[in-house]
């Protein structure tokens, strides 16, 4: 005998031997066992996660399964045989269904005993057939499929199995003396890694005798060259998952072979045995008992009829099959405890590197952000309290009219001030203000005159020199290419912060578009824009945060060629989008040596 049909022989024994003591329980009886060990098999004895399975079932017990042709719908003989290898000894009995002493119905497959047979009508002829269908109720894992027969063996039979309740059928194996001619396909011998999805016919268990007792027994995985790494292989795991079982009887052998006449010969089936576990996807170790049927106790934060899904708010990580060598537990995600929703992203996960791909929904007590880890708008950290508080963030409380907004630094907790407020709520005027009546500009500067005395510093005086310093800006320019190339840099800026330093301000600009570059290359983003007070006093330029400028300046009068410094004679325009283009275009220009003849 083959070394491989040895093996499988010797493993469907120890299956058998399992069978006899699951087969005196009830079903009932058999959920409840799945339980287990106080200690949960999903857990070590750390309580670190690992890969558990169900316990293996019989789920073809006590189950009802549909057969397309039954004997004795009208008086029928059939004849089976009383020895297993005496052609001779037959024995002739009518089935009718009428009297139950001489019916013999499909619920004889699956009632544990062994005694009793389903036998179907007599003298089926090829191409016509007969089918058992059991139904499982649910999706599970397949390990073997078993048929006892109480008649010859047949010449033909087909098994097929369903992922859909029934609606399509895949076959998962044949069995003919005549592959070729039956099934179309070869007689196969070993199975190859290119196939191992696929079914093969096979001639084993198909021979006449027994003449009663015969055994057919199928195991999806016996000679797959990828069975020893299943839990690695979702072809495999895929192959063996069904949630109905079907078996076609497609011919018997003939009647001159038997030793009777053909139409008093039946297919007859003692025990149908299915042995298989729930599908769970290695995150569960029993099936529970549920009214709409059994449903995985799920582990590992997972959740589904198959622990298929992570639990709500364990999405920092995608769900995985568990398997030995990591259990793929879902994670919560952090969120400071003020959320319980959350969403997975796939795109943030691999740009994490595969750490965390979770995005916190819905974030309350006036938090935000991915983790709810900073304050939304309007409100700043209360430094005295943890993150994960309900009370860390707490109002800005930013004056109405002096603040330029209601957002202010969510660390200092400080406003952004009009120009001469100050305050960290932005709530008085800074020193050498008044208070005025305008909402625009809440604080004004206050009127000084100047002295001719030799020993004292000349004063600067707002109404009367601001006339011959400067021409006031009004926010309107022509922009062409002669200002362009007259300038050492041009560059598109936002103003986010102002802060008085000294007689210069000190403007927080972040650069978006660099157009024209100066010696000492501007780099995008944050930089520090510094402007005399008596500039912005006397309205030569004219800054509000939070508002873009087109700025266009040069080096000449900038004490350190390093910093971005406005005079008056720089200008700093309100932006306008229309200018984005014919910037791009004085650019070209100025690269075909335009700006030498301008």
């Amino acid at each position: 005998m083959p070394q491989l049909l040895r093996g499988f022989l010797i493993y469907l024994c120890i299956l058998q031997l399992c069978l006899v003591s699951l087969r005196q329980k009830s079903h009932t009886h058999l959920v409840t066992a799945q339980r287990g060990h106080p200690e949960d098999p999903c857990y070590d004895a750390k309580q670190r996660p690992r890969y558990c399975i169900p316990d293996f079932l019989d789920l073809a017990l006590g189950r009802e399964v549909q057969a397309s042709g039954t004997c004795g719908k009208v008086p029928q003989k059939l004849c089976s045989y009383q020895d297993p290898t005496n052609i001779t000894s037959r024995k002739c009995l009518i089935c009718d269904q009428s009297r139950a002493k001489t019916s013999y119905p499909p619920a004889y497959l699956t009632d544990a005993d062994a005694q009793t047979c389903w036998k179907s009508e007599a003298g089926v002829k090829f191409p016509k057939n007969v089918t058992l269908t059991l139904p499982l109720g649910r999706r599970f894992e397949l390990v073997y499929l078993s048929l006892r027969f109480c008649s010859p063996r047949p010449q033909s039979m087909a098994v097929y199995k369903s992922m859909d309740h029934g609606r399509s059928w895949v076959p998962i194996q044949y069995y003919s003396t005549q592959c070729r001619r039956v099934y179309g396909l070869p007689t196969s011998g070993t199975i190859t890694k290119a196939m191992e999805h696929e079914a093969s016919c096979t001639d084993y268990q198909t021979g006449l005798k027994p003449l009663t007792g015969g055994l057919v027994a199928f195991m999806p995985l016996a000679g797959r060259p990828s069975a020893r790494r299943f839990e690695y292989s979702p072809v495999l795991q895929d192959w063996v998952t069904a949630t109905d079982i079907r078996v076609v009887f497609s011919r018997l052998h003939t009647g001159q072979e038997l030793g009777m006449r053909r139409k008093t010969t039946f297919y007859g089936v003692t025990e149908l045995q299915v042995g298989g576990r729930c599908k769970c996807n290695g995150h569960a170790s029993h099936c529970a008992s549920m009214p709409e049927g059994l449903t995985c106790d799920c582990r590992h934060h997972t959740a589904g009829p198959e622990c298929d899904r992570c639990k709500a708010f364990y999405h920092d990580r995608p769900w995985q099959r568990a398997t030995p060598s990591n259990s793929h537990e879902c994670v919560a995600c952090e969120c400071n405890l003020h959320s319980h929703r959350c969403r997975f992203s796939m795109e943030l996960y691999a740009l994490s590197g595969r750490r965390s791909g979770g995005i916190c929904t819905g974030c309350r007590h006036n938090t935000a952000g991915r983790h709810c880890h900073y304050c939304k708008q309007g409100y700043k950290r209360d430094p005295g309290k943890p993150i994960t508080s309900r009370r860390s963030c707490k109002p800005c409380q930013c004056h109405p009219v002096g603040a330029i907004s209601a957002m202010c630094n969510q660390t200092t907790g400080q406003c952004q001030c009009k120009i001469g407020v100050t305050g960290l709520t932005c709530n008085r005027c800074a020193l050498g203000f008044q208070q005025s009546r305008s909402a625009y500009m809440p604080c004004v500067r206050i009127r000084e005159e100047a002295t001719t005395t030799a020993d004292s510093p000349l004063v600067w005086n707002a109404g009367t020199e601001c006339q011959t310093y400067c021409k006031p800006s009004r926010g309107r320019a022509h922009m062409n290419l002669r200002k362009y190339c007259t300038k050492d840099y041009v560059l598109r800026a936002q103003i986010s912060a102002m802060e008085k330093s000294g007689e210069w301000w000190e403007f927080t600009a972040s650069v978006s578009t660099v157009y024209r570059q100066r010696r000492v290359p501007i780099r995008r983003g944050d930089q520090p824009l510094w402007v005399p007070e008596q500039d912005l006093a006397c309205a030569c330029l004219r800054l509000q945060v939070g508002r873009a400028y087109l700025i266009i300046a040069n080096d000449e009068e900038s004490p350190d060629t390093s910093r971005l410094v406005l005079d008056r004679n720089s200008l700093a325009l309100p932006w306008r989008d229309a200018w984005a283009y014919k910037l791009r275009r004085f650019q070209q220009q100025h690269r075909r040596g335009k700006c030498k003849d301008a």
